[in-house]
C-alpha cells in the first residue's frame, strides 16, 4: 500500500509542480509584462535572425531564397582562411582591440577611485560632468571631430603642433598613426562613462572599514590599495571577461568613416571586410561565413576566459 501511494504522489509531483510555476505566474504577471518588451526584441532581432546564418554553408542565390540555395559545405571559410588579407585583417582586428583594451580598460577604474576620494560636490559633480558628456556624442559627430581637428590644413592640433615647433604628423592617412588616433579619440569619448559602474560599485563600500583602517594609522593609499580595490575586484572581473568575449568584435561604423585608400593597411579590420564584401560587393554567403567565424571566436574567449575566471577567483558570469 505504501508502494502504490509513492508512486502516486510521484506521478502527481510534476503537474502539481507545473500548476504551482503558473500559478506563481499569473500572480506576478505585471513583472512578465514589463520584461516582455526586452524579450521580443532579443526574439525578434538577435535570435531570429541566427535562422539565415545557413547561408554560410550555402551558395546563397537571393532568387531561390535560403532554402532553394544548394550546400556548398566550408568552402567559404576555406576561401578566406586561404585568402591573402586574412593575417591582415586578423591582426589589425586584434591589435586595435588589445591596443584599446591595455589603455581603456585600466582607465576607469582610476578614475573612479580619484572620483570616490574627491570631496568637494561642485568639483567632483563638474568633473563628473565634462568626463562624461563625450559619451553621448555619436559615432558619426565623433569621426567629424577628429577629421576636423586633424586636417593637415585646417587642423586646430595640427596648427597647435606647428606653433610649437613640431612637425605634424600625417595622423589621418599615415598607416602608423592610425590605431592610435582610433584608440585614444575612443578613449576620450568612454572613460568618464564607464567610471560610473565602478563608482557604483565603491559606494558598496562599508564606511567603518575606513574609519577603523583611519585609526590604525592607514594611510590614505594604504585604505584604497586594501579596502576599495578589492571592493571592486569582482565588477572587474566581469567586465574584463566581456571585453575579451569581444576581442575580435570591434565595430566599424567609425573605422569605416575615418577609413581612407592611404591608411587601410592598418585600418581594415573583420567588420569593415564583412560591410565591404556583403553589402557593397553582395557576397552574402562568404560575408556570413566571415561574420560567423568573427562570432565564433569571440564566443570560445568568452567561455575559455570565463572559465578561467571562474577557476582562479569566485566570480563569473556562470
Amino acid at each position: 500500500m505504501q508502494g502504490n501511494a509513492d508512486s502516486a504522489l510521484a506521478m502527481n509531483m510534476p503537474a502539481n509542480k507545473k500548476k504551482s510555476v503558473w500559478k506563481r505566474m499569473a500572480q506576478t504577471w505585471e513583472l512578465y509584462l514589463f520584461i516582455a518588451p526586452a524579450f521580443l526584441y532579443f526574439l525578434i532581432f538577435h535570435y531570429g535572425p541566427m535562422y539565415g546564418i545557413q547561408i554560410a554553408f550555402k551558395n546563397f542565390i537571393p532568387a531561390k531564397g535560403i532554402t532553394g540555395s544548394p550546400w556548398v559545405g566550408f568552402d567559404h571559410f576555406e576561401r578566406f582562411f586561404n585568402s591573402y588579407y586574412f593575417w591582415d585583417l586578423l591582426w589589425n582586428t586584434l591589435s586595435i582591440s588589445l591596443y584599446e583594451l591595455a589603455i581603456g580598460f585600466p582607465l576607469p577604474i582610476i578614475l573612479a577611485l580619484a572620483f570616490n576620494e574627491v570631496k568637494d560636490g561642485f568639483f567632483k559633480r563638474t568633473v563628473q560632468t565634462v568626463t562624461y558628456a563625450p559619451h553621448f556624442i555619436s559615432v558619426v559627430v565623433m569621426a567629424g571631430i577628429i577629421i576636423t581637428f586633424l586636417s593637415p590644413s585646417t587642423g586646430i592640433l595640427v596648427h597647435i603642433i606647428e606653433f610649437l615647433g613640431f612637425e605634424p604628423a600625417a595622423f589621418l592617412t599615415d598607416p602608423r598613426w592610425f590605431k592610435t588616433v582610433y584608440v585614444l579619440s575612443g578613449v576620450w569619448q568612454s572613460t568618464g562613462w564607464g567610471t560610473i559602474i565602478y563608482l557604483a560599485a565603491l559606494s558598496g563600500v562599508d564606511p567603518q572599514l575606513h574609519e577603523a583602517a583611519i585609526m590604525d594609522g592607514a594611510s590614505r593609499w594604504q585604505r584604497i590599495w586594501n579596502i576599495n580595490i578589492p571592493t571592486i575586484v569582482p565588477t572587474i572581473t566581469i567586465l574584463l571577461i566581456l571585453n575579451m568575449g569581444s576581442i575580435l568584435g570591434v565595430g566599424f561604423e567609425k573605422i569605416l568613416l575615418l577609413q581612407n585608400p592611404l591608411n587601410m593597411e592598418a585600418s581594415d579590420v573583420i567588420s569593415t571586410f564583412v560591410y565591404r564584401s556583403g553589402l557593397v560587393d553582395a557576397q552574402y554567403s562568404f560575408s556570413t561565413a566571415v561574420g560567423l567565424f568573427n562570432s565564433v571566436v569571440n564566443a570560445i574567449l568568452l567561455i575559455t576566459v570565463n572559465q578561467i575566471a571562474r577557476r582562479t577567483s569566485e566570480t563569473s558570469l556562470w
